[in-house]
């Protein structure tokens, strides 16, 4: 009889040390147990992966104590390392509790990438490996984050990769869905740490999902969503535990289309905001190439160019500020945040604009956009702005039940 797949992701929180691995043995157990095939993508540990990066850090030092940037690649082969240590340790636990596992690398499963280092996109899935293991009744636990390009090199798929290796083997093996855990229960309206008032979403289109990640919301990844949104599958959100305590909630995404105009905010910070003149977008596109920044927002107005750029961590915000100064862009702001308002005709409806401006105030710059509109604003105010537009916008519409199918949050997986 053949069953139906389930693949599971679990976050760096989930499996933070041998207690929640532990945990985590159990609800997938559970989940073969319940009569499923399961492939389960673990990220590292905890704060491995930062761990990891301090020491190439510190390897990078020169004997005379200058700092250089360590080679890519190698970081590529260091950190894919955080995610076979889970792996294989996953696989030992599940198999105490009598139930038979494997671990693969991204390598071993088929997990093929461009040639980047440290932000590779995955270009094809061929998961043989995966299906002769399946056939067999093993649960497969992936090691998330990582690939092989064509030209047989590690490489790694950025922050939030181990969503989008999930989903992607999810399309490859016909899943049924792909169930994402972390520290979260789902989705909410704006991040609930921030704003009191915050609504959980039941359900999400994909498009609007992935207007948020892009926007800077880290419950998922946007590569993730994306990979969803091409091959049909549903991705359900949820919070590592709930299932063994009654269920819990969760937050589907899929091709729903809800048809809400109901709106939700993120922020976005770090952030970097260049202002230039327009002759010198071309040499600050090729900066921000070379420094693999991902571009937020761009506007030209007369003679110059505002551009935003989201960032990986607080950490990085001066170097990125640093090296653009370098290469001659002497405009350079790291003190600022972006604030959207994400949802069906948000960044269209001159109403919905007007309304947001008269709640923000004066922000740097303002970008629009069909399911967006962003202000670049002061980042010790983003907080506060954030609270304002989630009460103009969430809290102030009747019904507001109706907002759980039109938009996300901001809660960090």
């Amino acid at each position: 009889m053949v069953m139906p797949i389930v693949v599971q992701k679990y976050g760096g929180s989930s499996v933070a040390d041998i207690d929640k691995l532990r945990s985590v043995a159990d609800q997938v157990v559970d989940t073969k147990r319940a009569g499923n095939d399961v492939v389960v993508v673990v990220s590292a540990m905890g704060k491995t992966t930062d761990k990891l990066l301090s020491l190439a850090s510190e390897a990078a030092q020169g004997s005379d104590n200058t700092a250089a940037a360590a080679p890519k690649r190698e970081l590529d082969m260091l950190v894919s390392t955080g995610e076979r240590v889970s792996m294989a340790l996953l696989s030992i636990a599940i198999q105490a509790r009598g139930y038979d596992a494997v671990s693969f690398t991204g390598s071993q499963s088929g997990i093929i990438t461009n040639d980047r280092h440290f932000d590779a996109r995955i270009i094809e899935v061929r998961p043989h490996r995966i299906d002769d293991e399946i056939a067999r009744g093993r649960i497969v636990i992936v090691a998330g984050y990582q690939g092989m390009s064509y030209r047989r090199e590690i490489t790694t798929l950025g922050r939030g990769g181990s969503d989008t290796t999930a989903v992607a083997l999810a399309a490859a093996l016909g899943a049924e869905r792909c169930e994402i855990y972390s520290d979260v229960d789902g989705v909410y309206t704006a991040d609930p740490r921030v704003v009191p008032h915050a609504e959980h979403m039941l359900a999400l289109d994909y498009e609007t999902m992935q207007e948020m990640a892009e926007a800077g919301a880290k419950v998922l990844n946007a590569q993730a969503v994306e990979w969803a949104r091409r091959n049909k599958v549903t991705i359900a959100a949820r919070r590592t535990g709930d299932a063994a305590n009654g269920g819990g909630k969760e937050t589907l995404v899929s091709a729903a289309d809800s048809g809400a105009l109901a709106l939700s905010i993120v922020v976005a910070r770090p952030v970097v905001v260049v202002d230039a003149e327009v002759n010198a977008v071309g040499r600050l596109m090729a900066v921000a190439q070379d420094l693999e920044l991902p571009l937020g927002d761009l506007s030209v107005l007369g003679q110059r160019v505002a551009a935003w750029y989201p960032l990986v961590s607080v950490a990085n915000a001066d170097g990125v500020g640093a090296a653009l100064a370098r290469a001659g862009f002497d405009n350079v702001r790291t003190d600022r945040a972006v604030v959207s308002v994400v949802g069906v005709e948000s960044g269209t409806d001159p109403g919905k604009v007007a309304r947001a401006l008269a709640t923000v105030g004066q922000p740097d710059q303002v970008f629009c956009h069909p399911l967006r509109q962003s202000f670049v604003v002061p980042a010790d105010a983003a907080d506060d702005i954030a609270r304002d537009l989630h009460r103009q916008f969430v809290e102030s519409t009747a019904g507001s039940a109706g907002a759980a199918l039109g938009a996300t949050a901001v809660a960090v997986a």
